[in-house]
């Protein structure tokens, strides 16, 4: 059986949770103490050479690291993957678009407020909030004419861009301004349904968040 090594409050983690459930493809979980320092360990290190999550080890022992490497290596095949070529690279835009322009944006913004490091790290936060804008921006016009991001299908883009982008307002961002990433929003919730909860980080019972 496929293992995903996985933090729970991690968005990343929750991709790979969503699609795994929209394909009902089985699999175990086995969850990392990543603020107990299990992430720099030499055995996950084996795993990822990074030290993150979440990690998919595959049934013969070979893994895959990055969110969106896995959701792509998963999806293959799939109706959430397009075989057109156009398309497929479309998919890929917007992988690369969330891992520099969401994630290490919106994300951190997220995790310093959600944490209380927000105040420790106020310089660097200025400019991730000015990048946020503008990511929120770019989505708000990528969106304004299609249902989903890519060819008017839901696919693993609207996964991985979804993850960290609704939780926007968890920063302080003023999700009312965008009304087509707000409707968009909807509309990956009616897809993926109400099963994939955010888990805070308080509820890491390893951390003493």
């Amino acid at each position: 059986m496929l293992t995903l090594h996985d933090y729970l409050p991690s968005q990343n983690g929750w991709k790979a949770r969503v699609l795994f459930g929209l394909l009902d493809i089985p699999y175990q979980t086995r969850l990392v103490s990543i603020f107990e320092g299990e992430g720099r360990t030499d055995a996950f290190l084996d795993l990822n050479p990074a030290g993150g999550i979440p990690v998919l080890e595959l049934e013969d022992g070979r893994t895959i690291a990055e969110s969106n490497a896995i959701l792509t290596y998963v999806a293959e095949g799939t109706r959430f993957l397009p075989a057109d070529r156009y398309l497929h690279a479309k998919v890929m835009q917007w992988l690369f678009f969330e891992q520099y322009h969401i994630e290490p944006v919106i994300g951190t913004l997220r995790f310093w407020t959600l944490t209380g490091r927000l105040e420790l790290n106020a310089v660097m936060a200025e400019a991730k909030r000015s990048a946020g804008l503008r990511a929120l921006a770019a989505l708000e016009r990528g969106l304004k004419n299609t249902p989903f991001l890519v060819g008017g299908e839901f696919s693993i883009a609207d996964i991985a861009v979804y993850a960290y982008a609704h939780k926007a307002a968890d920063c302080g961002f003023d999700l009312a301004e965008y009304p087509a990433l707000t409707a968009w929003f909807d509309r990956v919730l009616d897809v993926i349904g109400p099963g994939y909860p955010v888990h805070l980080y308080s509820e890491d019972p390893h951390s003493a968040i």
